[in-house]
């Protein structure tokens, strides 16, 4: 495997074998740690990504689900997702996967054109794509998501509209549509491909959304589109500005403090190595902050405001702790720029707001962080 030339992820590439009981034990170690933070809470949804987690074991997949399962209690009907890339995985091990207790998969397709996909450094073909979906769909996973981007180098509007409908006969119940960016510390950054300018990138976006609408699809956020109640529900518990505790290297973690009142956020170290000697120590974090009253409610909008639909009104004080007053001045200019719609029970993001979400998450910044030239 090697790190494609796009992504800003924490992936390594790998130089020798995965030593994939250790870190599996390290993961252990790590959630041992962060046990005191979550006593008496239940989980609702497991999301195994970063890298290729589809290169474990099946075996060592399933202590890993039976240890987190002996240590906190699972919810009724809990959602376990697991991130695979097309040509990763064979299909006798997605059927193994399944019987560990995972019911949905996240293939990362992102084209159905070998071009294109060479053009971004892509080490599957197209081929290898179609085929790890139908051996999903034999192992009998009912919840699959496939990624797919748009407005790669070269790309076209057709092709872009060929790959999404190429993309709809496979049957996926979510859809992950989401437009190449460079991002820095990256190849691409270093050596900037060609790719569709501004006016082709929105082009290929709305005609996109129209033909997810059409066959079926709700657009429930900036890039996620379902068929109904197929939702993936670890992500909007995270849009929602709900806790999740992350653990393995890279991970991010946000989680409430009730009794002291605050909201702390910890990142884990990045690479691989320095996470299997240091999973079992404090030292795991690279960054752990406390989060200011001032800088809660930017953080929840950041989040809430990528749903489609908005979120009920009562959501911004159960998840921050904080009036809705707090943001009453924000609120109402967003509405008189026509950003967001604003009542008493709901607040939602327009469609100009989603478009230019930027622009409107600048209206929640704390006061010394907004743009000057508003």
């Amino acid at each position: 495997m090697r790190k494609c030339p796009y992504c800003d992820f924490n992936s390594h590439e790998a130089k020798q074998a995965l030593p994939e009981r250790d870190y599996i034990n390290a993961l252990i170690s790590d959630l041992d740690q962060c046990l005191p933070s979550v006593w008496g809470r239940t989980v609702d949804t497991i999301f195994i990504g970063g890298g290729t987690p589809s290169l474990f074991s099946t075996e060592e997949m399933d202590r890993l689900l039976s240890e987190i399962r002996a240590r906190l209690p699972f919810a009724p009907g809990i959602e376990i997702t697991m991130e695979a890339n097309p040509g990763a995985i064979e299909q006798a091990k997605f059927a193994e996967f399944r019987s560990t207790g995972i019911n949905r998969l996240s293939i990362g397709i992102q084209s159905l054109n070998d071009d294109l996909l060479q053009n971004i450094g892509r080490v599957h073909s197209a081929r290898e794509a179609y085929r790890a979906v139908e051996h999903a769909h034999d192992a009998g996973f009912e919840l699959i998501n496939l990624d797919l981007m748009y407005a790669l180098p070269t790309q076209t509007l057709p092709q872009a509209l060929q790959d999404l409908d190429n993309a709809l006969a496979l049957e996926p119940t979510h859809l992950s549509h989401y437009q190449m960016t460079i991002e820095p510390n990256t190849w691409f950054h270093k050596h900037p491909p060609t790719t569709p300018n501004d006016d082709l990138s929105w082009a290929m976006q709305s005609q996109c959304q129209e033909r997810l609408r059409d066959a079926g699809f709700e657009h429930y956020e900036v890039s996620a589109y379902a068929k109904p109640d197929k939702q993936c529900r670890h992500n909007i518990n995270y849009w929602q500005y709900g806790d999740y505790l992350g653990i393995g290297a890279g991970a991010h973690a946000k989680i409430t403090d009730a009794a002291q009142q605050n909201i702390t956020r910890t990142a884990v170290v990045k690479h691989p190595n320095d996470y299997l000697q240091l999973a079992s120590t404090e030292q795991r974090h690279a960054t752990r902050e406390v989060l200011s009253r001032s800088e809660v409610p930017f953080e929840f909008m950041m989040n809430a405001l990528r749903l489609t639909e908005g979120f009920p009104s009562s959501l911004f004080f159960e998840h921050t702790g904080l009036p809705l007053s707090t943001i009453d001045g924000a609120l109402q200019r967003a509405e008189e720029e026509g950003l967001l719609e604003y009542g008493v029970q709901l607040i939602r993001p327009t469609d100009k707001g989603q478009r230019f979400l930027n622009t409107l998450l600048e209206l929640f910044l704390p006061v010394d962080n907004r743009p000057t030239n508003r």
